[in-house]
């Protein structure tokens, strides 16, 4: 296997032309810079000489018809493949509406970008000579409608069947859904399970036995690369929310024969309009923290009274800001030392999160 290419990742995109921004006072989405925040992403990009680029889902608001059909025709404009997988904001139903896109509608938006078979949520392409592409559905439904993130069997099945044939390929997946735990706790803490995979565990099995090094997500808005035995996934945060990220990863062999990625993150500082926008949208995403840090402290593994709460939430107003930009260290010595461990526990390991070499050996 010879490979040496680059690519970029722009996650969360939440689409919004102006005729569809839902506004409400509890919003953290600053939807309004959404398209021309993209479309400064794909300026920069086009001086890069990149092979692809990666949308690992929410590429809408809430799944609205003219913001898919917005997007599908503003990709297909471009000189370099694109692939997208959906997010949860993007088939809100199993089957779509007169207003809004379904889960069974989704391939149909994006045939130039993956979904060669319409009837597939799914599908694999040898995008590069060696390098071979997944990309996954982790949108599913209960018997009673409720979206939940989730592989269905014939999902597995396919995929078991596209992995036992692979030989000496490097495989990128890309899902919405978080694999790998990206925060402490994050797969049993109420607040964090439901941005991830419901049947992750089963999935990163298959994907081990098979070899494959490399997951790319997004889902959960924050700048991320964590790992498991081997496995590394790469969440990018979303484009709008702090701190309005992207990546471009340089893929190819170092002097020692190792497979290697160079990771860089850049940012979007100032749209039209929005002169300052990381300063503004942090302040943004603090001033709705207070009720999000109650519930984090009075809920599992915490459990704290709620007039204790109450009292420590205004200490963590940038907490969540914080994470999402990245290896971020935390302490709060004037916490009580169960509360004070706990949030330590968010911090950084390594610093590899928005600037990072990986060496897959």
């Amino acid at each position: 296997m010879d490979v040496n290419f680059r690519f970029a990742i722009a996650s969360d995109l939440h689409i919004a032309l102006s005729h569809t921004i839902q506004d409400s006072a509890k919003r953290f989405h600053l939807v309004e810079v959404s398209v021309p925040a993209f479309e400064l992403i794909l300026e920069r990009l086009a001086t890069l000489d990149i092979d692809f680029l990666l949308l690992p889902g929410d590429l809408t608001q809430d799944g609205e018809i003219d913001n898919h059909r917005w997007l599908s025709q503003r990709l297909a404009q471009l000189p370099y493949p694109v692939y997208v997988v959906p997010g949860n904001h993007d088939v809100i139903y199993p089957k779509g509406t007169d207003q809004v896109v379904g889960l069974a509608d989704f391939p149909q938006y994006y045939q130039l970008f993956g979904y060669t078979n319409p009837n597939q949520p799914y599908y694999t392409h040898n995008i590069l000579p060696g390098v071979r592409l997944i990309g996954l559905n982790s949108n599913g439904f209960d018997d009673a409608g409720t979206q939940i993130g989730y592989l269905d069997p014939q999902q597995f099945d396919w995929l078991q069947h596209i992995l036992a044939d692979i030989e000496d390929e490097l495989v990128l997946v890309m899902i919405h859904h978080n694999v790998i735990e990206h925060l402490p706790g994050q797969a049993s803490n109420p607040l964090g399970r439901r941005y991830m995979l419901d049947n992750a565990p089963q999935l990163l099995k298959l994907l081990k036995q098979a070899g494959v090094r490399l997951i790319f997500t997004g889902h959960l808005h924050v700048q991320d690369i964590a790992q498991w035995q081997g496995i590394y996934e790469i969440t990018t945060g979303s484009l709008v929310s702090y701190p309005h990220p992207y990546r471009v990863i340089q893929v190819g062999y170092n002097h020692q024969g190792s497979l290697q990625l160079n990771i860089e993150s850049d940012y979007i500082t100032t749209v039209p309009g929005w002169s300052n926008l990381p300063e503004i949208s942090r302040q943004w995403m603090s001033d709705r923290s207070f009720p999000f840090m109650v519930k984090l402290l009075t809920t599992p593994p915490l459990c704290l009274p709620l007039t204790e709460a109450e009292q420590l939430a205004p200490n963590l107003r940038n907490f969540w800001a914080d994470i999402a930009g990245g290896d971020a260290q935390f302490d709060f010595p004037h916490f009580p030392p169960p509360v004070r461990q706990y949030f330590q526990r968010f911090s950084a390991i390594e610093k590899i999160d928005n600037q990072a070499t990986l060496v897959l050996e």
